[in-house]
């Protein structure tokens, strides 16, 4: 356990919060395995070539983290007054979220289980 006085043990768990732009979009109907395809592509890319690489991708997922990259963009220039001409992305991931799990009827009188899979993605922006 911390020591110290409670507003003194808030003020070093503050000072080590990452202070990054950020925007991060919880239970995306849409698989870890399949989100990753499409992060794997941006990572590491400025702004501008990754929302140009998201536009022209056919997968499905592209449109839900291009949406999430112009909150991120949004993000540091209204919270943290950044450039988005400088910007990069420095992270992107995909976590696992909860799988809605759903029965189809098969023959003979069997179920068959479908698990509808959901990811929290995160999106983390930095300055070069």
């Amino acid at each position: 356990m911390a020591k110290g006085h409670r507003s003194q043990i808030k003020r070093e768990r503050n000072a080590q919060k990452d202070t990054r732009p950020s925007a991060k979009l919880s239970y995306a109907r849409v698989s870890v395995q399949k989100a990753c395809f499409v992060l794997d592509a941006i990572r590491g890319k400025d702004v501008t070539t990754a929302l140009a690489i998201l536009e022209y991708n056919p997968r499905y997922a592209s449109s839900i983290i291009k949406k999430l990259l112009q909150s991120a963009i949004a993000n540091a220039e209204n919270n943290n007054g950044m450039n988005a001409e400088n910007l990069y992305i420095a992270e992107c991931f995909a976590n696992k979220g909860p799988t809605m799990k759903r029965v189809q009827p098969r023959a003979q009188g069997r179920a068959y289980r479908i698990e509808k899979r959901m990811s929290h993605i995160t999106i983390v922006l930095d300055e070069r």
